[in-house]
């Protein structure tokens, strides 16, 4: 089964995570199957749109912990960098539709998306900090432009589910919408860009992302660190007690 389902309609790119049975928890490959999905677009002049949505009962888990935890000590992971580099330099208006739970990158790619959708039961997760991990994908700085830092402190910091009233209310959602029609209202919203001049939508986008090179410095310089935490005693505690479904021994989680 393919766990990253892509096709073209009316103008619009559809990325759908299709791993349903494990909350479409993202692997290496998903992030490199995604990043080459939107490189593509941004030379494909019958896409005008970008959406991402997921399947099953959730948008998205996060990552795969068996699958990063699993890499060698000290390895990178360029697939990931490849698809933050990829959503960070899209050229197309990027939409993005969400249900259920947006852990960790599920989270962290919506500050990158141009209009953001949620159902009201929604839950975002920020978890780095309880996996002994820091904030990655440039949310260190684009939180506290969107959310203040106080808010962005307590969200990164603690680690704690975000409602979707609270990101609606700090700036991370475009609107709430009732289950029953999100998936109708962002059809709407596509097909609004879709009709739009090319021209002056590419362009229009372009101006708004003019901070790209302080996004890609900012998202480096996590990333860095983010591999550092990764090999480190209380992430490498957190991810085992995960992996066997067992206490976190607080000794080692420091």
């Amino acid at each position: 089964m393919e766990h990253i389902k892509t096709h073209i309609a009316d103008g619009v790119l559809h990325i759908v995570l299709n791993r349903p049975d494990k909350k479409n928890a993202l692997t290496r490959s998903m992030y490199q199957m995604m990043a080459d999905a939107i490189v593509d677009a941004n030379d494909n002049n019958a896409i005008r749109v970008i959406r991402f949505s997921g399947e099953g009962d959730c948008f998205t888990a996060g990552n795969d912990i068996s699958d990063f935890a699993n890499r060698e000590e000290g390895q990178h992971v360029p697939e990931t960098a490849a698809f933050m580099r990829a959503l960070t330099d899209c050229k197309r208006p990027v939409v993005a539709q969400v249900h259920g739970l947006a852990v960790g990158i599920g989270t962290t790619l919506l500050l990158h998306c141009d209009f953001v959708y949620a159902e009201p039961n929604a839950k975002f997760v920020l978890p780095f900090i309880n996996l002994g991990l820091v904030p990655e994908y440039a949310s260190s700085y684009l939180l506290p432009k969107i959310a203040g830092h106080i808010k962005a402190s307590a969200w990164l910091m603690l680690g704690e589910p975000i409602t979707s009233q609270e990101a609606h209310d700090f700036g991370m959602l475009t609107a709430i919408v009732s289950s029953d029609t999100l998936a109708a209202t962002v059809d709407e919203v596509c097909a609004k860009l879709t009709a739009k001049p090319a021209f002056a939508l590419l362009h229009t986008k372009a101006l708004l992302k003019s901070e790209n090179e302080k996004i890609h410095q900012v998202m480096n310089e996590e990333f860095d660190i983010f591999l550092d935490a990764m090999n480190s005693t209380a992430a490498q505690e957190a991810f085992d007690a995960f992996l066997n479904k067992r206490q976190i021994n607080p000794e080692k989680f420091k």
